[in-house]
């Protein structure tokens, strides 16, 4: 399959934070918003009624819990939800931590071009340690319960 977000968590494993029981969390290569991850699905869906009610329940938590985590991480005003799939139709969140001193506050996060904040390896590893503690757990694949 020719799927970036299939690829994504084999392909990008320096912004790997967690693999969860049905989704995998990454950092956005793009930190311009500090704590911008990617959460995907194992599963090769593109919409949320093609999962078994089961799963999209527990995908669902799985995106609460996370957001949940980067609320107490990072602080922000509101947290962004954005599932669209057009670009790739892979069904993946992104999630924001947004801040009103942010440039683009209240706008959506795409609605003019930025400089990319592109960090060093270390503080990728940095950023997905602490959302890791945030989540409660202690390496990217483990799958441990809050």
């Amino acid at each position: 399959m020719n799927c970036p977000m299939c690829r994504r968590w084999t392909d990008e494993p320096d912004l790997r934070i967690a693999e969860l029981d049905h989704c995998y969390l990454t950092l956005n290569r793009d930190q311009f918003f500090a704590g911008y991850c990617l959460l995907f699905t194992k599963q090769h869906v593109t919409e949320l009624f093609h999962l078994a009610p089961e799963i999209r329940q527990g995908v669902m938590e799985e995106v609460s819990r996370v957001a949940g985590a980067l609320f107490e991480l990072y602080r922000p005003t509101k947290i962004n939800y954005e599932l669209l799939g057009n670009m790739v139709p892979h069904m993946h969140w992104h999630l924001v931590p947004r801040r009103q001193d942010d440039p683009l506050w209240p706008r959506p996060i795409w609605s003019e071009p930025h400089t990319e904040r592109i960090l060093t390896a270390d503080g990728y590893h940095c950023e997905a340690e602490a959302i890791r503690r945030a989540l409660n757990l202690t390496h990217p694949a483990a799958k441990e319960n809050p």
